[in-house]
Parts: structure tokens; sequence; C-alpha cells
């Protein structure tokens, strides 16, 4: 099957895209955060345009516009809404605290958005800051440039796997000698190598037998939210497959600056590549929300990589 284009929603999958109006532009109220994709799927109406959606409805949308291999699909997804989404109402902020994921369920549940620092979002994005330093979650213009200037230095203008080896090493020693309260543990160790790879994989067009991203179609994920025109996507399902290698380029254990800055520890307990189930254990046993509700979306979660060779956890009990 050829690689399906992507315009919006009313584009004809398997043929010849039909060019459409520039996507319409935010209201007031809508949200955007600190993920390239999900702000672009947004935007063209693949995800609701205020921001808010459903596991289902994120699942969807990634497959359908990006062809993100669904296990990835589904485990980055709910991996998200367990910690930073309603489990009650089904709904999850793509960016900040929002009441339009509906009331707040009962302490300790947190309901915070992609926003939420040290839970899925974490230290050393390559376009967003810290949250040491403020804004974690608004493109910064000076990490942008960055990613720019690595491209053309490392890429011939591209951003590719050598670009996304040396800026994710550049990142996180920037992290380690400016930001004392840096942490680099599971699950961000993970998110880290994923974000520096799914540029790779689903922004490229997938025509193009050259896995490297311009930096004019950069500018249109990252700074404006918007696919290009003309725009396919990934030939076959695909997702992380790249994250590996981006790591063993500059091989780093998991840990973080445990007295101020340049003092960089790693952490023994922390999952890492090594040990990848221990992300999903750590998960399940210190993830505390409302027990139904939490059962249901860890059994979810766990469906994800039921074939990795994972034990499957009930502490909390069965329904």
């Amino acid at each position: 099957m050829p690689p399906l284009p992507v315009s919006d929603l009313k584009t004809t999958f398997g043929g010849k895209p039909v060019q459409k109006p520039a996507y319409p532009p935010l209201e007031r109220d809508d949200i955007r955060g600190p993920c390239p994709g999900l702000n672009t799927l947004a935007s063209h109406g693949y995800l609701p345009s205020n921001g808010v959606a459903s596991p289902s409805q994120i699942i969807n949308a990634v497959q359908e516009a990006f062809n993100m291999e669904s296990g990835t699909a589904r485990f980055v997804t709910y991996a998200a809404h367990l910690v930073d989404g309603n489990l009650v109402t089904d709904l999850l902020s793509i960016g900040g605290k929002t009441s339009k994921t509906g009331p707040n369920p009962p302490a300790p549940a947190s309901v915070g958005g992609l926003n939420t620092h040290a839970v899925f979002e974490g230290d050393s994005s390559m376009t967003r800051a810290d949250f040491f330093f403020g804004d974690n979650h608004s493109l910064n213009e000076t990490l942008f440039k960055q990613f720019i200037d690595f491209s053309n230095r490392f890429g011939g203008g591209f951003y590719n796997l050598t670009v996304a080896q040396e800026l994710r090493h550049q990142r996180v020693q920037e992290s380690i000698a400016t930001n004392p309260t840096f942490n680099f543990t599971a699950p961000r160790f993970f998110t880290a190598f994923a974000e520096s790879s799914f540029p790779i994989e689903f922004f490229v067009d997938g025509r193009n037998p050259v896995r490297g991203l311009s930096i004019a179609n950069a500018t249109l994920f990252f700074k404006e939210s918007k696919f290009p025109v003309d725009f396919f996507r990934a030939a076959a399902p695909t997702g992380g497959s790249l994250a590996l290698d981006i790591f063993s380029a500059y091989p780093i254990a998991a840990g973080r600056n445990v007295n101020g800055i340049n003092t960089y520890t790693p952490d023994p307990t922390s999952a890492d590549f090594d040990k990848q189930c221990l992300l999903y254990s750590n998960f399940v046993t210190k993830t505390v929300v409302l027990r139904r509700n939490l059962i249901i979306n860890l059994g979810f979660f766990f469906d994800a990589i039921e074939n990795s060779g994972c034990t499957e956890l009930f502490p909390y009990g069965k329904l």
C-alpha cells in the first residue's frame, strides 16, 4: 500500500492529496502543549481543536496521520493519560490543566495535562526549556535555533539520525550544567530519546527514502503546528525504533543532579534500556489514582506491551 497523504480530515487517503486552505486559527481557549505532533493533529482536525481528547481519539489520530505503530501509539498515550489525564471522564489535555477535562476527581488523583512536569513531560527537551527555568511547554526560540544549527552542522540542513544523536547529547549536557534540579530518570529517560526520534520517523514525508527533516518542514511542525503541503505519512507503521540508536551514540545512565548543577548521579532504581519492564512496573505500583478507573487504564497500558515479556501486575486487584 502506498503511503497515505495527510492534509486534513477531508483528504482522500490513498490517492493524490487534495490541497485545502490553511488550517483554521486557534480559538481563544484552544490548548496546545509540549508535543509538536499532537499540536499539529489538533490544528488539522485529527484531534479536537480545543486540545482535549480521549485516549482512543489520540491513538486513532497518531495512527491515521503519522502511521504510528499500534503498540507504540497505545503505550505512549496511556503512559500520558495515566498520570496527566482524567480517568473518570476519559479525557486528556494536550497542554495545561483545564476544566474541559471535567470535574477534578478526589485527591490524590491529578489531572494536570501534558504540561505537568516530572510525570510525562520532563527536562532536556530539544525545543522546550526545563521546568526549572519557567515555561516548559512553549517553543523556546533559543533552543529551536540550536535545533537548526545542529541540523546545518551535522545534517547538511536536515534533522537526521546523526543530528538527533548529537543534539540529544548536547541537551543532556546543558541540563546537567545549568539545571540544579535536572532529573533524567524514567519515564523521562525513555521519552527524551523517543522525542528525538519521532521527527525523523513521523515528520519526514513517507515518499522520501532519505530520512531527513528539512528546516522548512521542521519550522511548520514545531513553530506553526502545521503539516507541509502535499505531505504523506510514513509508508509503514513505525514508532520509536531509532530511540536506542540515539541512546547508543552517547550512552548515559538514568540519573539526576543530586546537589545542584554538575552533580549528575546515576540512579540504579530507575528503569533504563536494560530494565524496560521496570518502567511498566513503576507505573503500576507507584501511580495512585481512582482504583476502578486505574485498573481499567492499566489494563489498556499493559495491552500495548503484552508481547514484550513483561509480567502483568495487579496491585489494585481485578474487576
